[in-house]
């Protein structure tokens, strides 16, 4: 044990001398703190990750150039017009405009 002289706080009170132990440590706050920008970090690669995840609509990919003839392609359409969207530009249900018939 050893003495502590007396010494003032942050509020400028004053505390008398005291024994105190060597053995024990003052407690001190611990400097691990995680953050705002660590969390936001981790938020950042998360909806990453998940973005670039692909998703299986089950449908072929097809574009106006697999097919040789514009009936072809329409057949393709009217069997499933949501996944063949894309065949269709300008929206009058009528794929591959350009293609011959």
């Amino acid at each position: 044990m050893s003495y502590r002289r007396g010494y003032y706080k942050k509020d400028g009170t004053y505390v008398k001398g005291h024994y105190v132990s060597k053995n024990t440590k003052p407690k001190t706050q611990s400097k691990k703190k995680f953050g705002c920008v660590s969390i936001l970090t981790i938020f950042i690669v998360i909806f990453c990750m998940l973005s670039c995840e692909e998703t299986d609509s089950g449908c072929e990919s097809k574009k106006c150039s697999d097919f040789n003839t514009q009936p072809e392609a329409q057949l393709f359409f009217n069997d499933n017009p949501n996944c063949y969207r894309n065949l269709d530009k300008d929206d009058d249900d009528i794929p591959c405009e350009n293609l011959p018939n």
